[in-house]
């Protein structure tokens, strides 16, 4: 193991993780809750009634849940030092990113934007960083 990797690393946790990845693995872990919880309450709206002219609440929220599930499923797996959660990680901010944009143009909605700002660049930065490369290759 190299040095720079091992537990005694003031910038690993002592679980022997990167911090890098425990801080990206909470972020998508964050955003996972978030989509089910959206998911579940366009399911929740559908079984009220509410209807809405080329619109299913039931579609949606299955979208919602089973995507946002398996992000909040990565999430899980980067706390647990899983390798495969990064993959996914990387590729639900770069999705994310054009939402954010649009929060801030179209929609017109900057304070949704900034918010998804503040979670989707650190988290795109941290999946990244040199110390967690090198943390997926001893693995």
């Amino acid at each position: 193991m190299p040095e720079n990797l091992s537990k005694e690393d003031p910038e690993n946790h002592p679980s022997g993780l990167p911090q890098t990845v425990l801080g990206a693995g909470l972020i998508v872990l964050l955003e996972g809750l978030v989509g089910v919880g959206v998911g579940v309450y366009f399911l929740i709206d559908g079984l009220r009634g509410h209807e809405e002219v080329g619109i299913s609440a039931y579609g949606t929220a299955a979208w919602f849940i089973i995507l946002f599930g398996a992000v909040l499923a990565a999430g899980i797996g980067l706390l647990r030092g899983q390798r495969w959660g990064r993959g996914i990680g990387i590729i639900t901010q770069v999705l994310l990113a054009p939402v954010m944009f649009a929060l801030f143009g179209e929609s017109n909605q900057p304070l949704w934007g900034t918010v998804l700002l503040v979670l989707i660049v650190p988290a795109f930065v941290m999946l990244v960083m040199p110390k967690t490369s090198a943390w997926m290759s001893r693995r």
